[in-house]
């Protein structure tokens, strides 16, 4: 009689344990499924507000130096509206596969000028405490509308709007706001006002 006892209780021991393992499996299944679909959620919610770009090239110096990586804010300019000043992102209008980081100098309806080492908008000499040295170059541009005039800060080794032209406001991606990578050149990127403090 205990031999018989003693089997059935085996036997539903054992039964016991492979329901636990199944409920163990099938929880564990659920919470690799549940895992991924938030990491998906967070991947697409992330991208959809920021961008990552890596700067290629020496056209941002010294703001922005080549193989340094900047986080790009996609929603500023829903809120708000592009600066003179501002470093953004944007697609290339002669490659739009290509993304260009540069500086905004000019908006809509601002006459641009550069001659004698300096830049003027609107007939006010900008406040330029960002560029590598003064441009060695001349020209004239009027910005129309949804249009932006940008340069780098590397003046006389950029290809910017001096050399293809105006920047239609549709292809700005959005706002550089910070250097993330490599560590040691970690940085935020400061607004800075181009017109002097009268």
């Amino acid at each position: 009689m205990e031999t018989v006892e003693h089997d059935a209780n085996v036997e539903n021991n054992q039964a016991a344990q492979e329901v636990q393992e199944k409920v163990n499996w099938g929880r564990f299944a659920f919470d690799i499924v549940e895992t991924l679909f938030l990491a998906v959620v967070l991947f697409v919610g992330i991208n959809a507000i920021s961008a990552r770009v890596r700067v290629d090239g020496f056209s941002m110096r010294p703001t922005l130096e080549d193989g340094e990586f900047v986080l790009v804010n996609k929603m500023s300019y829903r809120f708000s509206e592009v600066s003179r000043g501002d470093i953004i992102v944007f697609h290339f209008p002669l490659n739009p596969e290509e993304d260009l980081v540069k500086r905004v100098i000019g908006l809509p309806g601002d006459h641009v000028l550069v001659q004698n080492n300096q830049v003027f908008v609107n007939g006010q000499l900008l406040n330029e405490p960002y560029i590598s040295q003064p441009p060695l170059y001349y020209g004239e541009w009027t910005v129309t509308d949804g249009k932006l005039f940008v340069l780098g800060d590397n003046r006389n080794n950029s290809n910017d709007s001096k050399d293809w032209g105006l920047l239609p406001r549709e292809k700005v991606v959005g706002k550089a706001i910070l250097i993330y990578w490599p560590p040691p050149m970690w940085d935020v990127l400061e607004h800075t006002e181009v017109f002097a403090a009268q």
